[in-house]
């Protein structure tokens, strides 16, 4: 029960209250005032991605358990705010496309992380994945904004989807680069 599991376990337990927030405005026509509550969530529970990994370093409170259970609540975050974003109407038409290729990648590399891992093979995390990761958490958190931030700005909406796109062809290009580092582990496997 260190800090940086702590605050994982807390990006975790952001999600359905995020997902709730957004149905209750969106499918239930509530008040936009909770489109802000989700994104200050949201804010609050991506800030945790960073803080975990700070403190376990500085702390040298780094465990298989955070490591383990780090990424995946990245994904599931993600992940759960897509999928809400596509339901409400936010990410809709191309943008879908864009959201696809997102949830695509992730599953692919968890995938691959998962058989490296069996062959002991680490796979490091690039400096281009977590801007990547970056860009995503940014653009989700225009998109949670959604009609409520565009009664304050009228092109939140419009920024988040552009963002959408920027982190989707980011994730082609780092899911490729994992891939291909997975890759020659795969066919040395196969040969041996």
């Amino acid at each position: 029960m260190s800090l940086p599991n702590i605050l994982t376990y807390g990006r975790i337990a952001a999600i359905p209250v995020v997902v709730g927030c957004i149905y209750a405005q969106s499918i239930l026509d509530q008040p936009l005032w909770l489109r802000w509550l989700a994104v200050a969530i949201f804010i609050a529970a991506a800030v945790t991605d960073y803080l975990d990994g700070y403190y376990a370093r500085i702390w040298n409170q780094q465990s298989a358990f955070g490591r383990m259970l780090d990424p995946i609540a990245d994904k599931l975050l993600v992940a759960s705010c897509l999928l809400m974003l596509a339901a409400d109407g936010i990410i809709h038409g191309w943008s879908l496309w864009a959201a696809i290729v997102i949830l695509c990648r992730e599953i692919l590399v968890s995938g691959l992380r998962e058989y490296l891992a069996a062959l002991r093979v680490s796979v490091p995390v690039t400096k281009l994945a977590k801007w990547k990761t970056t860009v995503q958490l940014v653009a989700i958190g225009f998109l949670l904004a959604g009609p409520a931030g565009d009664e304050v700005v009228p092109v939140v909406s419009m920024i988040g989807l552009a963002l959408l796109w920027a982190s989707a062809i980011l994730t082609i290009y780092t899911g490729y680069d994992y891939f291909r580092a997975g890759i020659h582990h795969l066919i040395k496997e196969d040969e041996g």
